[in-house]
């Protein structure tokens, strides 16, 4: 009698992969995670293959491993793969010790860390060989919203003036004098006149 199987956590069409007891902090192994969160498979596993980090290889492997339990053991499509997620635990921790001066002692951790890589089948064919593109949030009431405090602004100030002559025009109407403008018309006249006598 063996144990009963455990019931299957992922979706149907997600396949992971688990590299454990691998000998980098998980801080450092977390940067090389980042590089491939997201992106297709085989545009992950070039990314790893010409990454200059070390652990970078060990990475690849678990990829790739991922990659085999998808086709192998839930017969997804290879080409269709994404790392939908790879995150990072602690492992086991190495002690040491340094000798110092005075006959003391200081530590010296060797921390080991794990990666749990998930690959997902992606629903649409034309999918890009980049990152999964997120949906953009569109600002467009927003930049309405500016326009329109922008032609009142300059309503505003074209109402000033018009609004300025107005009140001028009924102040002389009040004391019984003609507009100014009345007044420019008949000084224009008068200086032809002159000009026509000389």
């Amino acid at each position: 009698m063996g144990k009963p199987k455990h019931a299957r956590s992922l979706p149907e069409n997600e396949a992971m992969a688990v590299a454990r007891n691998l000998r980098v902090s998980p801080r450092k192994l977390n940067l090389v995670a980042g590089l491939i969160r997201g992106k297709k498979v085989d545009t992950a596993l070039a990314d790893l293959e010409f990454s200059r980090k070390r652990i970078a290889q060990d990475v690849k492997k678990c990829v790739m491993s991922a990659v085999a339990n998808a086709e192998n053991n839930h017969s997804l499509d290879v080409n269709d793969l994404v790392v939908s997620e790879a995150y990072v635990g602690k492992n086991l921790v190495m002690k040491r010790f340094a000798a110092r001066g005075r006959g003391r002692a200081s530590s010296i951790l060797k921390p080991f860390s794990q990666i749990t890589v998930i690959v997902r089948q992606s629903e649409e064919d034309g999918e890009g060989g980049g990152r999964v593109k997120k949906a953009k949030v569109e600002k467009k009431p927003a930049a309405k919203a500016k326009g329109a405090r922008d032609t009142k602004a300059k309503d505003a100030k074209g109402a000033k003036p018009a609004a300025k002559a107005a009140a001028k025009a009924t102040k002389e109407a009040a004391k019984g004098e003609k507009p100014a403008a009345a007044k420019s018309k008949k000084s224009s006249k008068a200086g032809k006149a002159a000009k026509e006598t000389d």
